[in-house]
């Protein structure tokens, strides 16, 4: 009977010893041991995150120069637009962000730099460049940047910013007039001098046109077509120079900003 029994006391202490390989790791252990792992897992994921990803910055080109000739835009040694003339919009490019980007407009025949600026660019937002002429010389310009919005007008109602580089027309009144109105019942918007910007403001949807005039003035000088607003539409609109009539001697050019 007692050799029968050594088989079972051998089992037992077989098992104390497999047991006992692992009787170190307790449960608070194992609880330590498994924070530890997950904190270096998040440390390396967050060091992914930062160092391997830079957000860029939104640029278009807006060409709201009456006088220049053709143009190619250059924004931190990175072609943004080629050949733009006078009313035309680039879409937007994606560039490094950055405090100090280098933005040279150039001629598009022979290359030769009409103007240059330096400006800030914000990571993860979006900016116009406008190209415009300063009035201080026949073949001076200026380059201005402008962040545009990039969320939509709050519900039911639009938002639109202005700029006037019309010199010929001078300083100007702005009129939102809705369908079931007329010029003489609608509010002034903004007055706006050569050179100004106003804007982003906000109205409520609703089918209107545009009617620009002298300041101080009741008499049209651009009226666009019925402008059907729905809401949440964010536009810029670029107030020039007519080139080839003076009836009307004003044009606009109205880009979106969000759709």
């Amino acid at each position: 009977m007692a050799r029968a029994a050594m088989p079972e006391k051998r089992m037992k202490t077989t098992w104390k010893r497999r047991i006992g390989g692992v009787r170190g790791l307790t449960l608070p252990r194992l609880a330590m041991a498994a924070a530890a792992s997950l904190a270096v897992a998040l440390g390396l994921s967050a060091c992914q995150t930062v160092t391997g990803f830079a957000q860029p910055s939104l640029v278009r080109f807006i060409d709201a120069s009456y006088i220049a000739p053709a143009v190619n835009v250059i924004v931190g040694g990175v072609e943004l637009a080629a050949n733009y003339g006078e009313g035309t919009v680039s879409n937007y490019g994606t560039k490094p962000a950055s405090n100090n980007a280098l933005i040279k407009v150039t001629a598009a025949t022979g290359g030769v730099t009409l103007v240059s600026s330096n400006a800030t660019l914000l990571a993860g937002h979006q900016h116009s460049v406008f190209l415009t002429d300063n009035g201080a010389a026949p073949t001076s310009y200026s380059v201005t940047v402008l962040e545009d919005q990039q969320t939509p007008a709050a519900g039911g109602h639009s938002a639109f910013r202005f700029m006037n580089q019309a010199p010929k027309v001078g300083a100007v009144d702005v009129y939102i007039v809705p369908a079931a109105s007329t010029l003489a019942d609608a509010i002034l918007q903004a007055t706006i001098p050569v050179g100004g910007t106003f804007g982003y403001f906000s109205f409520t949807a609703q089918t209107v046109t545009i009617v620009i005039t002298p300041t101080g003035v009741l008499t049209p000088k651009f009226t666009s077509t019925s402008l059907a607003l729905t809401g949440g539409e964010v536009r810029t609109v670029v107030i020039i120079d007519s080139q080839l009539t003076n009836n009307p001697p004003v044009n606009v050019v109205m880009v979106k900003d969000v759709d």
